[in-house]
């Protein structure tokens, strides 16, 4: 018995598709049998396009607590703690 074997991206290791109705369907197909919402993207390291489980509508980027923009005072000789 032969099974397909699909072709995989070599950085994010996901299912190529060539066009975006193919993934589009497959998409669906994961609705339908498990129940999964998935979205479809462009690759940006191989240009085929991928599914995700994240909504790229909602989707924010983190910035991680010491990169934040902390307040600063605008006090005339404010100069702030080192902790």
């Amino acid at each position: 018995m032969h099974y397909f074997t699909p072709k995989r991206c070599s950085t994010s290791n996901k299912i190529m598709y060539h066009d975006k109705a193919q993934a589009q369907h497959a998409a669906d197909q994961s609705l339908i049998e498990r129940g999964a919402e998935l979205w479809v993207y462009r690759c940006e390291y191989c240009g085929t396009w991928h599914l995700t489980h994240r909504d790229p509508a909602h989707e924010h980027t983190y910035v991680p607590l010491n990169q934040q923009i902390k307040p600063h005072s605008r006090k005339k000789g404010y100069k702030p703690r080192w902790r």
